[in-house]
């Protein structure tokens, strides 16, 4: 099953003008099927939508602002760290979050989320139905709606447990629950794959969807070259031509031991080292440049699928790779993972013994670019929830 995940990956990633050229027999007898379950997947993304457009099928609002975080293609986006910064962001101001995520694939981003986010008010609700999920949260924590609460998101603590905003994680595909803010999330080192519709290509739904940005965050954006950037933005201005863009990136900021949360160590840990890199998340090549900026004397890496759930014939692998590593550099690598790969299956994890195994803790940071920052993204977060107020205030006035 893995070799045909990893089979339909490089398919959705290679142009078709390509495939003759780059893909092997097995990729090419894949796609007739592919192509058939891609034109029968847009035909119910446009069914879909039509539905809830003519209100054959409602969408739920909740009495809080929601904010979606989501994005066009599978994995690699930033969709998770972009989500814990907003709500670290609204927590510190005292504005307590409700992070809505289905929980799939052993819930890893869900557990990650919440060691991350332990000792700040935010809450996360886990599950497919999050409309349910929110229903029972606000049930059991309240809501708070006051004029002006949100100018606070950026001044003034309002130090409230009762929740004020609700972060739709992974939101853009999940129509049944009302926005009132859609951010959208784009992988610059892959933006659109082979530019076809799942499981042909990457796009869950087609660029034209962009038109229901709000805001685009162009993720991963120092890993690429300037032209990828603009070629990038036109694109999306032909989708939405006044859209904010924003541009991010992943910033290591400590390891810690797999045995020991606790401990932070820093990135120069990896210098001179020999590294293997193992990961099952939807896009590993950010991860491995990331860790080959650090310094390391030589870096492998195997890749698994988004959610991977390790088991220990996969750590056998590994043993194998990493015994032929420490053979041919005569010194004993170690092993890097990322957070959700930690969380996933930490007790997994814990088998490779004999080798040090370190999860490189990162966090989203903006960058500086065309006038985009930080401050600048977090005043248009602002304007869209104080909109929701003075709306929300006004039909309660007038009912």
């Amino acid at each position: 099953m893995e070799t045909v995940r990893r089979a339909v990956k490089q398919i959705a990633y290679t142009p078709p003008s390509q495939w003759l050229f780059t893909l092997s027999a097995l990729h090419l007898s894949l796609t007739p099927f592919l192509y058939l379950a891609s034109s029968l997947y847009s035909v119910a993304v446009r069914l879909r939508h039509h539905l809830y457009r003519f209100n054959i099928l409602h969408k739920h609002k909740l009495p809080v602002p929601v904010i979606s975080v989501g994005n066009l293609t599978w994995g690699g986006n930033g969709k998770t760290p972009m989500v814990e910064f907003l709500a670290r962001s609204f927590a510190d101001y005292g504005i307590s979050p409700l992070i809505l995520t289905r929980g799939y694939g052993g819930a890893d981003e869900a557990k990650m989320l919440e060691r991350q986010l332990q000792g700040t008010s935010a809450k996360i609700g886990v599950g497919a139905n999050r409309v349910a999920t929110a229903a029972t949260f606000l049930e059991r924590y309240g809501y708070i709606i006051s004029d002006g609460v949100f100018d606070k998101f950026l001044y003034e603590k309002t130090n409230s447990d009762r929740i004020g905003v609700a972060i739709l994680d992974d939101g853009m595909q999940h129509l049944s629950l009302w926005r009132d803010l859609e951010i959208v999330m784009v992988n610059a080192l892959m933006p659109w794959g082979n530019h076809q519709l799942l499981p042909l290509g990457a796009l869950r739904e087609p660029l034209t969807a962009l038109s229901r940005a709000d805001i685009l965050v162009v993720h991963h954006a120092d890993l690429v070259p300037e032209k990828d950037i603009d070629a990038l933005e036109l694109t999306v201005r032909k989708a939405k031509k006044s859209i904010p863009i924003f541009f991010t990136k992943m910033a290591p900021i400590h390891f810690f031991p797999c045995r020991d949360v606790s401990c932070k160590m820093p990135l120069r840990v990896v210098e001179n080292m020999t590294v293997l890199c193992l990961s099952g998340i939807g896009f590993a090549d950010s991860f491995v440049q990331r860790i080959e900026r650090m310094g390391p004397a030589y870096v492998d890496h195997l890749d698994f699928s988004d959610h991977h759930l390790f088991q220990l014939k996969d750590i056998e692998m590994v043993q194998t790779r990493l015994q032929a590593l420490e053979s041919e550099f005569a010194a004993k690598p170690i092993v890097v993972v990322t957070e959700k790969d930690y969380d996933r299956a930490p007790e997994v994890l814990e088998h490779l013994e004999h080798y040090e195994v370190l999860v490189l803790c990162c966090r989203l940071q903006f960058l500086v670019h065309k006038g985009s920052t930080e401050g600048r993204f977090k005043k248009i977060v602002r304007e869209y929830l104080s909109q929701w107020v003075e709306v929300h205030l006004l039909v309660s006035l007038k009912g």
